[in-house]
C-alpha cells in the first residue's frame, strides 16, 4: 500500500468539529464565509477536494473515492466524528460520506444539490477554462477578456478566476485539474453511488432562484435522509453562502445547535 495522500485543509475555532466541502471549480476559500461565523462556536475543518486548490492531483475523480478522502483526513486529524457541510459537488461527497460512513456523522447540511444525475451544465465553463490554459495569459485582466465570450455572467468569472494562481516559473495555470475535470465530467454530475439510507439529521438549503433541486427529486432526497428538513434562501440561486451569507450562516446555526 502507497501512503495516503491528505487534502490539504485549515482549521479554525474550537469546539465540536464541523467540516467544510466546497463545489467543482472551487477551494477552500469559498467556504471561508461559513468557516469564519462558525468558528466562534465549532472547531472548522475547511477542505480543498482532490484535483482543486492546495490538494492532490489524481486521475481518479468519483464520490467515493472524494468521500474516503474525508475519512482519512478525518481519521489522521482524530476527529471521531463531524458535523458535515457541503456545496454542491461537495454536498454530493458529503452525502457520499454520510451514506456510507454514517459513524463518522453527526448532522449533514447540504447546500443546494440533491442526490441526483444531472445534465452536463459546466460546458461553456470547461471551453473557456481551456481557452484561457492555451494563451499563456499575463494577468487575470486578461483571462478575464478570453472568458467572456463563454460566460456572461461576472460572478461566475470571479470565482473561477480565484483558481488562476502563478507557478514556480512566473506563469499563470488553473489550480485545479482541468485535464482530469474534463474526462471525468459525466463522473462528477453522476448521482452518489450508494442506495444505503441514513439516519443522521439532515437539511437540505436550496436558492430559491436555483434549479439544483426541484419538486421532483423529493423522493431520490426523502429515500435516502429519511430525517430531512429543507430551507429555502430567497434571493439566492445556487451560489446561496455568497449572495445571502447571514441567512444561509444563521439557518446551519440553527440547525446545528
Amino acid at each position: 500500500m502507497g501512503k495516503t495522500m491528505l487534502l490539504n485543509y485549515k482549521q479554525i475555532g474550537t469546539g465540536e468539529d464541523v467540516i467544510l466541502i466546497h463545489g467543482l471549480f472551487g477551494s477552500l476559500e469559498n467556504l471561508n464565509v461559513i468557516a469564519k461565523p462558525l468558528s466562534e462556536h465549532y472547531k472548522v475543518t475547511n477542505v480543498d477536494l482532490r484535483n482543486h486548490g492546495g490538494s492532490f492531483h489524481s486521475p481518479q475523480m468519483n464520490y467515493e473515492a472524494m468521500a474516503d478522502d474525508i475519512c482519512s483526513l478525518m481519521d489522521s486529524l482524530g476527529i471521531k466524528k463531524a458535523h458535515i457541510i457541503g456545496h454542491s459537488m461537495g454536498g454530493k461527497v458529503a452525502m457520499q460520506l454520510a451514506l456510507t460512513h454514517s459513524d463518522k456523522i453527526n448532522k449533514l447540511v447540504v447546500l443546494d444539490i440533491a442526490p441526483v444525475e444531472y445534465p452536463a451544465r459546466h460546458t461553456k465553463i470547461i471551453h473557456a477554462l481551456k481557452h484561457v490554459q492555451e494563451k499563456q495569459v499575463n494577468d487575470r485582466k486578461q483571462a478575464d477578456l478570453l472568458m467572456q465570450p463563454f460566460i456572461e455572467e461576472l460572478g461566475v468569472r470571479q470565482f473561477l478566476l480565484k483558481s488562476l494562481t502563478k507557478n514556480e516559473n512566473n506563469e499563470y495555470h488553473w489550480r485545479f485539474n482541468l485535464a482530469v475535470l474534463d474526462e471525468k465530467y459525466r463522473t462528477i454530475t453522476a448521482n452518489v453511488n450508494e442506495n444505503n439510507s441514513c439516519l443522521c439529521d439532515t437539511l437540505f438549503i436550496k436558492g430559491n432562484d436555483s434549479d439544483y433541486i426541484l419538486p421532483e427529486h423529493k423522493d431520490a432526497i426523502i429515500s435516502r435522509f429519511k430525517n430531512t428538513s429543507v430551507k429555502i434562501i430567497h434571493g439566492a440561486g445556487h451560489w446561496l453562502h455568497a449572495q445571502k451569507p447571514q441567512a444561509v450562516n444563521k439557518i446551519i446555526q440553527d440547525f446545528l445547535n
